[in-house]
């Protein structure tokens, strides 16, 4: 699948990602060619995860029913809410269409982390 979509000026755009597994029905990309991140817009699925090395779950991007990314929750350090560099902590970023880069972390809510808690992959409880 390419990053943005399958085409780009009528052209076929090469492959960034590949599924790997699926934790509950949620296809598990992983990238190819030097790519890293996620979509910015989904292609056929309305989320999709990636996991570190180890297996442990890394984030999940969900998308709006026009696939554009709408938020992504991550398991990694933030310092804005913990401080320091070092603790992973389970946090949201919600995208605007309006203004992409504008997208602060914040901590789930207990309603956030009861539903997409089945995708946590190796994350200790919260």
């Amino acid at each position: 699948m390419g990053g943005r979509g399958t085409f780009a000026s009528g052209n076929n755009v090469a492959y960034s990602y590949e599924t790997v597994d699926k934790i509950h029905g949620v296809k598990v990309l992983k990238g190819i060619n030097g790519k890293h991140s996620l979509p910015e817009e989904a292609h056929s699925s309305r989320a999709y995860i990636k996991l570190k090395p180890d297996g442990t779950f890394h984030e999940i991007r969900i998308y709006d029913k026009d696939r554009y990314l709408v938020k992504e929750i991550a398991y990694h350090p933030e310092p804005n809410l913990t401080g320091n560099r070092h603790e992973n902590v389970l946090h949201v970023h919600e995208y605007k269409r309006d203004n992409f880069g504008d997208r602060p972390a914040r901590s789930l809510t207990q309603e956030e982390y009861r539903k997409y808690k089945k995708y946590f992959k190796g994350v200790p409880n919260q």
